[in-house]
């Protein structure tokens, strides 16, 4: 099925019509939600397209690593990207891909929220292409 989620947000404030957003508690990650724009729900079989927002001082899941790759698009504020042992800073229209089985984070930098978009593959066919 195909679908169209319109936009709703403003510049720091992403929403999509019929989008719903998990609060991730502090722990692993600190101080970001995100949305599932694409995924299952509307069909999609091959990959998730989701958005993420990182409060400033937050962060994502430090040390994450996973079996899939990540492309990631910087759409507001600064971050510090690790992967493995580098670090980089990056903006608004930077493009991250994070490779298989890599650590990676992002940290905000500054004083004003991260957002960005991420896509990966669909977990459950690459739990299935394992067997």
């Amino acid at each position: 099925m195909s679908v169209i989620h319109r936009f709703t947000g403003s510049d720091f404030s992403f929403d999509w019509e019929d989008v719903k957003s998990k609060e991730y508690p502090d722990g692993a990650a600190k101080g970001a939600s995100g949305k599932v724009m694409i995924g299952w729900d509307e069909g999609a079989e091959y990959f998730v397209f989701r958005y993420f927002n990182v409060q400033p001082g937050g962060h994502s899941t430090l040390e994450d690593y996973h079996a899939h790759d990540h492309g990631v698009l910087i759409l507001h504020g600064r971050a510090l990207v690790k992967i493995g042992d580098e670090e980089y800073e990056v903006g608004p229209r930077d493009i991250v891909y994070i490779s298989p089985w890599v650590t990676h984070s992002l940290t905000t930098l500054g004083d004003e929220p991260l957002g960005f978009l991420c896509v990966i593959p669909n977990k459950d066919l690459l739990k299935d292409k394992a067997q």
